[in-house]
C-alpha cells in the first residue's frame, strides 16, 4: 500500500478508536490480553504512538510507557489518546515517507512507521471493540470503520516479511522447522511464513497451506481469532501450522 493510503487508514482507525474509548468504561476487561483493562489498552496505544513519532524522526529516546491519572473518565482518556494520535499523524506528514528514521529492523525511512502504526492501531481497535462486545470475532470491526481487503493483506505481508523474521533474528523464537503457505482468496496472493528467515531457502516446500480471506489470515497471525473461528481452510500438516502459531510469529 502507498504511504498516503496508509495515512488515510491510520486517521480513520484513530478516529474510531477515540470515539469508542469515549463510550467505554475504562475498567472493562480486554479479551485475550492477560488481564488488561480498556484503560491499559488506551494508554498502551497512546504510548506507542508517542514513541513511534520519535522513532520516525530518528529519536529513540521517547518513553513508550505513559503515566496517567488512574481515575480518568472515558472522555478524558479519549482526549489523551487523541492528542498523541494527532501528534503522530502530524509527525509522519511533516517528515514524509522518505525521511530517515529508526525502525524495528534498523535504520530505514519514515514509511516504515506509516505502515507499522496503521496496523498497530487496526489490531488494537479490534481489541477495544472486542472489549465492548465481550469477545473477539472476525467481524468485530465491521460496524466501526470501513476497511478494504488491501489493508488486511498488507497486515499479513508485514507479519510474514518483517515480524516473524525479526522474532527469529532476536532469538525470541526458533526458526520454523516447517514453513506455512498463506493463500489470500481476495487477491490471489500467497505468502510463505518462514521463507524470510535468515539462511532460509525460499524454495523450501511448505508443509501446509492455509486458505482464507486476508482478514482471517491477518487475525490468525496476530492470535486474535482462533483457528476454528477464523474461516480458513487448512490443507496439509496441521501440526506445522499449530507449531508456527505457537512459536510466536508476532511480539
Amino acid at each position: 500500500m502507498t504511504p498516503a493510503a496508509l495515512l488515510a487508514h491510520l486517521s480513520r482507525l484513530q478516529d474510531a478508536f477515540t470515539t469508542l474509548t469515549a463510550a467505554t468504561d475504562p475498567a472493562t476487561a480486554v479479551p485475550g490480553l492477560g488481564g488488561w483493562r480498556v484503560r491499559d489498552l488506551v494508554l498502551h496505544l497512546a504510548g506507542v504512538h508517542h514513541w513511534a513519532a520519535g522513532m520516525a524522526v530518528g529519536d529513540p529516546t521517547r518513553d513508550i510507557t505513559l503515566v496517567a491519572d488512574p481515575g480518568l473518565r472515558p472522555g478524558e482518556l479519549a482526549a489523551l489518546y487523541a492528542s498523541h494520535a494527532a501528534a503522530l499523524r502530524a509527525t509522519l506528514t511533516d517528515a514524509g515517507p522518505d525521511g530517515p528514521a529508526r525502525t524495528l529492523v534498523g535504520r530505514g525511512t519514515t514509511s516504515f512507521w506509516f505502515r507499522r502504526q496503521t496496523h498497530e492501531t487496526l489490531v488494537h481497535l479490534g481489541d477495544l471493540a472486542a472489549a465492548r462486545a465481550g469477545a473477539w470475532t472476525p467481524d468485530v470491526l465491521d460496524s466501526l470503520v470501513a476497511l478494504d481487503t488491501d489493508l488486511w493483506a498488507d497486515g499479513v505481508d508485514e507479519v510474514v516479511t518483517m515480524f516473524q523474521p525479526r522474532q527469529t533474528h532476536l532469538g525470541r523464537t526458533s526458526p520454523l522447522e516447517r514453513t506455512v503457505a498463506l493463500y489470500d482468496i481476495d487477491s490471489g496472493r500467497t505468502w510463505v511464513l518462514g521463507a524470510h528467515e535468515d539462511g532460509r531457502t525460499p524454495s523450501d516446500r511448505p508443509a501446509v497451506t492455509v486458505t482464507g480471506d486476508a482478514r482471517a489470515l491477518d487475525l490468525l497471525l496476530w492470535g486474535r481469532v482462533p483457528l476454528a473461528a477464523g474461516s480458513v481452510v487448512v490443507d496439509g500438516d496441521a501440526g506445522a501450522l499449530s507449531a508456527a502459531l505457537a512459536a510466536g510469529v508476532t511480539p
